[in-house]
């Protein structure tokens, strides 16, 4: 088994029909909020499946799944936001994603649709002083009268929870 990393010299191919400020994002539910994550940074949609646990690790850190051969670690994003844990249901995924160079998997709800966005429909994060970190926020997006929170998903983890992360994949592996 092996953990993943992704190349960034990886070409991959864009749709032309879209002007130069339309973006797509992937959108999925989170306690009842909506979240999107830029299209291009997802490798897949996994339905959900029972994670193995690696003890004393981070209480975000779901456990690790073995996807074709490769450990993903999984992390859950409504204890990483503080939204409690996610109780799997039917509709439960893993959204697979590369987060600086490295694949993990997110733990959300469910998820929504493919959103595309033309950047006059996106707002900068609201300011909301020192004492909240929304680092990992790169706007708000509106969608027929819906608001969708974007994530900047390198962001979400910071360097050291991502080394983390990626050290315990790296150790289950091995």
């Amino acid at each position: 088994m092996s953990t993943a990393t992704v190349d960034t010299t990886e070409q991959r191919e864009v749709r032309t029909t879209y002007s130069s400020e339309d973006q797509q994002y992937l959108t999925f539910n989170l306690a009842d909020e909506y979240y999107g994550v830029d299209i291009l940074k997802v490798q897949e949609i996994k339905g959900y499946t029972t994670v193995t646990r690696i003890p004393n690790t981070p209480a975000y850190l779901k456990g690790v799944l073995n996807l074709r051969g490769t450990i993903v670690p999984i992390v859950d994003l409504r204890m990483k936001f503080g939204m409690g844990t996610t109780d799997p249901t039917p509709f439960t995924v893993m959204v697979v994603v590369n987060v600086r160079n490295r694949i993990m998997g997110f733990m959300v709800d469910a998820v929504s649709d493919v959103l595309d966005l033309n950047a006059k429909n996106i707002q900068p994060p609201p300011e909301l002083g020192s004492a909240v970190d929304i680092t990992f926020v790169a706007g708000i997006g509106n969608s027929n009268d819906r608001l969708v929170t974007l994530l900047d998903i390198d962001r979400v983890l910071t360097e050291e929870e991502v080394t983390v992360v990626a050290d315990v994949a790296a150790v289950t592996a091995d």
